[in-house]
């Protein structure tokens, strides 16, 4: 079982597992579950999706990773075999939506389900297999990184929209940047070097991100 204990500055924080996926998912419905009763047509944070579209880009990209690396056979090619469609043209392309009349509880369950299937790939995936990903080819332990990182960023584009409170444990976070950031900035904490490594946040001394990517490709340990 992963823990919550390491920080930035841990030359070996220790893999992303899939137990770091079912508490991202876990952290990430707990802190939105009060909200339920919120507007969730509103922007998610500073995004331009509103935050209905934010959770079910978020459900969709749980499937995503799942299926990607978790097929028989998974593939390297950038095409993308997966069908699509948005809600309105400003908003995400999602092949896994929620079903409105349903509202947000069942938003917060498909999320839960999306995570559940990654975290289950995860587990029984041959470490050997890769997939395709736009921020490169990857394995099971990156496409979990990537699973927490969309988790875990959401969930805080979320909470600003829906006016309640999230942050992100220090391990989590570690193994995450370790895993996907090489050029996490050293001796900050791992939340706040990851927002700022997203766009998400600021640190003294230290331009704004713009443009960001993570790296998917393997790390050497």
């Amino acid at each position: 079982m992963s823990t919550d204990s390491n920080t930035s500055t841990s030359p070996h924080p220790g893999p992303v597992t899939a137990d770091d996926v079912t508490r991202a998912v876990e952290l990430a419905v707990t802190a939105l579950r009060p909200a339920l009763d919120a507007d969730w047509d509103v922007p998610a944070g500073s995004l331009e999706w509103t935050c209905w579209e934010t959770g079910e880009h978020l459900a969709d990209d749980l499937f995503w990773y799942a299926a990607k690396i978790g097929s028989p056979r998974p593939s390297t090619d950038e095409r993308e075999p997966f069908g699509g469609s948005r809600r309105r043209p400003e908003g995400p392309r999602n092949t896994i939506t929620a079903e409105p009349a349903v509202g947000p509880a069942g938003l917060l369950q498909v999320i839960e389900g999306c995570g559940g299937l990654l975290a289950a790939v995860t587990r029984v995936t041959p470490a050997t297999a890769r997939a395709h990903h736009v921020f490169g080819i990857s394995d099971p332990e990156g496409f979990a990184a990537m699973g927490v990182v969309e988790t875990l960023l959401h969930a805080h584009d979320l909470a600003r929209g829906l006016g309640v409170d999230f942050a992100a444990p220090a391990g989590l976070c570690a193994r995450t940047l370790h895993r996907l950031f090489p050029d996490a900035p050293d001796g900050v904490e791992p939340w706040p070097a990851l927002l700022w490594l997203t766009g998400r946040g600021d640190l003294p001394g230290r331009e704004r991100v713009g443009k960001w990517r993570w790296y998917g490709a393997p790390r050497a340990t």
